[in-house]
């Protein structure tokens, strides 16, 4: 077992999509909170400062190690692309959830300005994205349904 990279490259990437999903999680109530705080105000700097090391420390470099090993995993799975649908049915979700993390850095961005870009409303529903689509791309995993 320690000699097979498979399950070595399995289990990491298992581990960076948790890490992102995590941020993904988070970064989002870290806006309800930042929706509510006086721009300039010490939360208001507190919070941008919490959400850019969120977002370079942990939910970039882990996204990217989820993808590339993501990639690496398709390499030995290339019959499920050809033969199944679960695996596209995923990627499709993966890359769902790739674009919602650009929507995110681009909230903080405007956060970063002193803008206040979208209702705390908002950021309580869209929260809700990650939990769902992590639903569907476990299934479809672990279950390869289809």
């Amino acid at each position: 077992m320690l000699s097979d990279p498979y399950h070595w490259i399995k289990a990491i990437h298992l581990i960076a999509a948790i890490f992102w999903m995590a941020g993904l999680l988070y970064l989002p109530r870290l806006y309800v909170y930042h929706s509510q705080a006086i721009i300039d105000g010490e939360m208001d700097a507190a919070l941008k400062i919490q959400e850019r090391n969120l977002l370079r420390i942990i939910m970039n470099p882990a996204m990217i190690v989820a993808f590339i090993l993501g990639i690496v995993l398709i390499g030995y799975r290339l019959d499920a692309i050809t033969s199944s649908f679960w695996l596209p049915l995923k990627l499709i979700f993966v890359f769902g959830l790739v674009g919602y993390h650009g929507f995110l850095a681009a909230q903080r961005k405007k956060f970063e300005r002193g803008e206040r870009p979208k209702s705390e409303k908002f950021f309580r529903l869209i929260n809700e994205i990650p939990s769902i689509a992590t639903i569907f791309i476990v299934i479809l995993a672990i279950v390869e349904p289809f």
